[in-house]
């Protein structure tokens, strides 16, 4: 940090900032059914993510860098699965290249990352589809008439993809009803930008801050992973149980103990946190 006319300065550049959010986000605690540094799975821990973060800069430096949305995305997904628990940050990854992309050219705000996102291309896409090559995730069946365009497929559905002229902006938009990134994605990332507020009028640690986001966005909306990996009575569940630790009525360490024994993982509502905290980094939270 540097004082520039009475003013503290981060010295970070905007893909530092980016992946200090990943690692921030994940050392917030409780973050019920969310690994952090005192909750783990057997085989996703605290130190994948750690590596994860590490693995994902190359990519996030592209996005910084101005390259194009969809190879800077794939290339960051490609480093962070470069560790042995498999898909740690994908979905977070997926919030934080356009908001890096946006940030490096002076445009972090709602429109301006709309802006972003608006002009991806139809190589966008086919690297989109080539980055679940990388590493496995939870996706939901594609909507009805979509099914060549399938996410699953990875690179065998690009061809497709130039045959409708289909850009990233339009695979966000097709998934927007039922994928919370997605929905960012379209609504220019209306959640994220609201919870980095929450950030920066909030006091003490960062990362306990985050845990306190993580429950507001939580109780909020129901998680579109849960909904994804169990159903969505679990993620309406999830989300009046949220909305209890708020009331008081139930405590978040309790609430988290639950949620890993269960194996309730609410990735979405922390892919968010994640961009949250990028946007309250570069305007200003002190770390």
């Amino acid at each position: 940090m540097v004082r520039l006319g009475g003013v503290t300065v981060s010295e970070r550049s905007v893909a530092q900032n980016a992946q200090l959010a990943l690692l921030l986000e994940v050392t917030g605690t409780p973050k019920p059914g969310n690994v952090d540094r005192k909750r783990e799975y057997d085989d996703l821990r605290f130190e994948h993510f750690m590596a994860g973060a590490v693995g994902a800069r190359r990519g996030l430096d592209r996005a910084a860098a101005g390259d194009p949305l969809g190879p800077a995305f794939e290339t960051a997904v490609e480093g962070m699965a470069g560790q042995s628990g498999g898909n740690t940050q994908f979905g977070a990854l997926l919030v934080l290249t356009p908001l890096a992309a946006a940030a490096s050219d002076g445009r972090l705000s709602p429109s301006g990352v709309d802006a972003v996102v608006r002009g991806t291309t139809v190589e966008d896409a086919a690297a989109f589809y080539r980055a679940f090559e990388h590493v496995d995730v939870a996706v939901d069946d594609p909507p009805d008439g979509l099914e060549p365009l399938d996410v699953r497929r990875g690179s065998d559905a690009v061809p497709e993809l130039r045959a409708r002229e289909t850009t990233l902006f339009d695979v966000m938009e097709s998934s927007a009803d039922i994928d919370g990134v997605a929905a960012e994605w379209v609504s220019g990332f209306e959640r994220v930008f609201k919870a980095s507020e929450w950030l920066l009028d909030g006091s003490g640690p960062v990362a306990d801050r985050a845990s306190e986001v993580f429950l507001e966005l939580l109780a909020a909306e129901p998680d579109t992973f849960v909904a994804t990996r169990q159903d969505r009575e679990t993620a309406v569940d999830v989300q009046e149980r949220a909305q209890a630790v708020l009331d008081g009525a139930e405590t978040a360490t309790d609430l988290a103990e639950e949620f890993v024994r269960r194996d309730i993982n609410p990735g979405t509502t922390a892919d968010l946190v994640s961009g949250s905290l990028f946007v309250a980094l570069e305007r200003g939270l002190e770390v």
